[in-house]
């Protein structure tokens, strides 16, 4: 997997517990990164199986996880976008299957995806276009760290790796 993402600037890259998670590698990418990383997966025969994302205390996470059906190496693309302007460019120029995907985040959840061709409502009623059911209450977000984990980190950026610092040396010190 690796080494189709080469060229791809990532910010972190992590190799996942396939039993706990559900996939093998967890890549951080930003925004302007996820074309070019989702013409190398299909370049290398992998297969998108969903996008969707995730309300966070510092933003969306979207969620991109792709397969290669004859080997089991599942990996999910991550991109981080600020709450006040979720946009990330859509994928629908390498996998035409993106657009329902994508839809229905931005129906859920408000994230845009810029130069998808058809980014009207899929499940949510036209009059509640600009409702999104699945984002949180202040309340009840809770922090990226909370959530997740990295994984067995290869590379990371400082900034993405101070998202989850707190919640590794907490994790430390209950051991």
């Amino acid at each position: 997997m690796l080494q189709a993402l080469e060229g791809v600037a990532t910010q972190c890259v992590a190799k996942q517990d396939q039993a706990v998670t559900g996939h093998a590698w967890s890549v951080y990418l930003a925004p302007n990164q996820i074309v070019k990383a989702a013409r190398k997966l299909y370049e290398a025969g992998y297969s998108l199986e969903d996008i969707f994302a995730l309300d966070f205390d510092e933003g969306f996470l979207v969620h991109y996880h792709f397969n290669r059906w004859n080997i089991n190496e599942r990996v999910v693309l991550r991109v981080l976008l600020g709450a006040d302007n979720p946009v990330v460019p859509s994928i629908v120029s390498v996998f035409d299957g993106a657009e329902w995907h994508e839809r229905e985040t931005r129906d859920f959840h408000g994230v845009e995806f810029a130069d998808n061709p058809n980014l009207v409502p899929l499940l949510m009623p036209v009059e509640d276009k600009n409702l999104f059911p699945l984002r949180k209450t202040d309340k009840t977000r809770k922090s990226i760290k909370d959530v997740l984990s990295l994984g067995e980190v290869v590379s990371c950026s400082p900034e993405l790796e101070a998202l989850f610092a707190e919640a590794e040396a907490e994790e430390a010190s209950d051991a």
